[in-house]
């Protein structure tokens, strides 16, 4: 019997999820942005600073200080003006803390209340993945610093918690027969935490496609002096920062992949009695990991890099998407209790 009151405050913990998580996206927008018009400020101020050069060598010493006079104070009004302002990329990650901890407080909740794990239907599983890709993120931003990752990881949660909630809400209630099984807390849970790393990995990886695109046209041409450069594009790391970011993160999600497909075989013989029947899930799952692992091996043994990765992998990333969406709904098969 599922317990309403813990059902109930399940529920709302995910709206608040929602919420925090909406709001770090704009405190990461916020943060862009802002960084967006520091680098103009920039551009803008090095033909100042070339004329103050200029005039410097040409006037001697009264102008040598001058010029670090005038410099002293425009650093001495920024450093004030500074102190009050608000930090949003801190800002944005504080949040994100905080939706994590409501995200997680959605799911342990929801177990409690009907006293099993909590990724039994489409719902729970979805709303467990985007947790674990929250998670991917915060992990990649403590070691690598990658908070620029922050307001696209915030699109894809919000709109995975929107998808669950709005068409994909499950009421909390009894596993069905077929995954009445310890093997729950071990096939599925690799699944998640890959899919959530993958997720991650694919930001990263659409993020280096336009970066490198980018990077290009402006190696291609002769901007003018004081030209505006690069957009928000501009303050994303080079091209190739982001494509070794989305290489670790693959590499650290695949054998987490393959893992889940061993456990999920294993699962298969128990319940059904064989351990392979090319059920749709399970030949969308191979599908995936041959991409991926053609993905690793092109980059490991051909030593391809950039682009053609990239291509590699996001292709990778569209056959999981379309395993968890479109095999649960445009096929019937043993996985089917998952819609």
């Amino acid at each position: 019997m599922a317990d309403s009151d813990l059902a109930n405050l399940s529920d709302q913990l995910a709206l608040g999820a929602v919420l925090l998580y909406v709001v770090a996206m704009v405190g990461y927008a916020l943060d862009l942005g802002f960084g967006l018009r520091r680098r103009q400020r920039e551009q803008a101020e090095q033909p100042a600073k070339v004329l103050v050069g200029a005039a410097v060598d040409a006037g001697g010493s009264s102008a040598v200080a001058a010029a670090e006079a005038a410099e002293e104070s425009e650093s001495g009004a920024e450093e004030g003006g500074g102190r009050g302002k608000t930090d949003w990329g801190r800002f944005a990650v504080l949040i994100t803390v905080l939706g994590w901890g409501a995200h997680l407080g959605t799911l342990v909740t929801r177990g409690w209340a009907a006293e099993r794990w909590p990724w039994g239907n489409m719902y729970e599983f979805l709303t467990a993945i985007a947790f674990a890709a929250v998670t991917a993120y915060l992990v990649v931003l403590a070691r690598y610093r990658a908070r620029f990752l922050g307001a696209f990881v915030m699109i894809a949660a919000v709109l995975a918690l929107g998808v669950a909630t709005i068409w994909l809400y499950t009421p909390v209630g009894p596993l069905v027969p077929a995954l009445r099984s310890y093997w729950i807390a071990i096939h599925v849970t690799a699944a998640i935490v890959a899919t959530g790393a993958f997720t991650v990995g694919g930001a990263a990886t659409i993020l280096y496609l336009l970066r490198a695109r980018r990077q290009e046209r402006e190696e291609a041409r002769e901007e003018a002096p004081g030209e505006k450069k690069g957009g928000l594009l501009a303050l994303l790391p080079d091209a190739e920062v982001l494509d070794r970011l989305a290489y670790k993160v693959t590499v650290f999600a695949f054998p987490i992949w393959t893992f889940a497909i061993i456990a999920g075989a294993i699962w298969a013989d128990e319940a059904w009695g064989r351990y392979w029947g090319w059920d749709p899930k399970e030949v969308w799952s191979f599908v995936t990991w041959v991409i991926y692992a053609g993905y690793l091996h092109a980059r490991a043994t051909a030593g391809w890099k950039g682009r053609r990765a990239a291509v590699i992998s996001l292709v990778g990333f569209a056959a999981l998407l379309f395993n968890f969406f479109g095999v649960n709904y445009m096929f019937e098969g043993m996985h089917s209790y998952a819609d």
